[in-house]
């Protein structure tokens, strides 16, 4: 075992020595290299921490939202319903909500206004989220004017401004009193928006989506596993959209695969022809192009994660955030959780180092099983 290593340890000092006698080329390739995986791994990992961070926001959200269609549109619930959901086997609690889209033309954004289920602020106050306040410029004890859709103008006091810690969900959120949202949109007495559902057996979900369904045929249940797949397939198209705007880049690294496995250079040929006529066996030649090939693509690879790391979870992944995140006129600030994923990380590993290393010893092999002669001479 010892002698394998020792002359192991031998092959990786010669490469070293032969890269070195070749830096600028094997530099510029390095950080081509470097380059092209900073950039692949930065829209892997950013977009990985984004389904992180939607799985997170919906593991709290409710197991079946039940909303109405009139002529295919989503349409107020009607008073009794809730009384029919709950004659239904396995529905364990349901409540209905009210929440609506407001569009401010001060600020050319849409606020989402809802009451919420529990401490809903008292009648004429409201609390906000923190990237609509710092748009309107807005503190706790401040007004805030909104006219209505029926040209009403009504006047709140803004109790607390939402904790930027949930600023991923809460960036456009205004949050009032039943009372003052009913008056704001005219909402009719016992109308809802839609209804929220848990489910005593979370194994029985989609039977009891399939049962309300059946009950009440104008009804639409959403399931939160469907809204889960919804964000993942949104996430994987915004995700595919960043990779084709590197199909360049990629082209590019193909091509330089493509010239590796072509051939090699004169100079490479005449080196090879030398080690083989003072000793060297043809595997020796192929072992120390792989330690070449193995040094740049293995440096090249921990270069650009560590770039790609760096970009995605301390600067936000400025290159790609407008593709990955898309674009809203109230946008939340908000930072990523470094997330690495195993299989993520071997699926670039395996689409970066090993089709480069297998370039480079498909010309190594042709050329080290010719006469050393013919090789010294080109």
């Amino acid at each position: 075992m010892r002698p394998w290593i020792e002359k192991q340890r031998y092959l990786i000092d010669y490469t070293l020595a032969a890269l070195a006698r070749r830096k600028a080329r094997n530099l510029g390739l390095l950080a081509v290299y470097a380059l092209l995986v900073f950039m692949l791994a930065s829209v892997s990992l950013f977009g990985q921490a984004l389904r992180q961070e939607a799985a997170a926001v919906l593991a709290d959200s409710p197991e079946v939202i039940l909303q109405r269609l009139v002529a295919g549109r989503h349409d107020l619930i009607p008073p009794g319903y809730l009384e029919k959901i709950g004659r239904i086997r396995g529905v364990q609690h349901q409540q209905g909500r009210l929440w609506g889209y407001y569009y401010d033309p001060v600020s050319k954004a849409n606020y989402t206004l809802l009451v919420p289920a529990a401490d809903a602020p008292a009648p004429g106050h409201l609390r906000l989220g923190a990237t609509l306040a710092r748009e309107r410029g807005l503190q706790a004890g401040q007004p805030l004017s909104l006219r209505s859709y029926g040209g009403k103008l009504f006047t709140f006091t803004v109790d607390e401004v939402l904790p930027a810690s949930s600023e991923l969900i809460s960036a456009d959120l205004v949050l009032l009193g039943e009372a003052d949202f009913r008056a704001f949109f005219d909402y009719p007495a016992g109308h809802y928006t839609d209804i929220a559902l848990s489910v005593a057996n979370p194994k029985e979900v989609r039977n009891v989506a399939a049962k309300l369904s059946a009950a009440l045929p104008d009804a639409r249940p959403i399931l939160r596993e469907e809204m889960r797949r919804t964000y993942a397939s949104l996430l994987d198209w915004r995700e595919g959209i960043a990779l084709a705007l590197l199909a360049a880049a990629l082209l590019a690294f193909a091509i330089l695969a493509w010239e590796k496995a072509s051939g090699l250079s004169a100079d490479e040929r005449r080196e090879i022809g030398i080690l083989k006529a003072i000793g060297w066996e043809t595997g020796d030649v192929l072992r120390m192009k792989l330690w070449e090939g193995l040094l740049i693509s293995f440096s090249a690879f921990l270069l650009g994660l560590v770039g790609a790391y760096v970009h995605v979870f301390h600067f936000g992944a400025r290159l790609f955030e407008p593709v990955l995140k898309g674009w809203a006129v109230l946008y939340p600030r908000f930072t990523l959780v470094p997330q690495l994923d195993g299989l993520q990380l071997f699926t670039l590993f395996f689409f970066t180092v090993v089709p480069y290393t297998a370039a480079v010893l498909v010309p190594i092999w042709r050329a080290a099983i010719i006469d050393p002669d013919a090789a010294m001479r080109g």
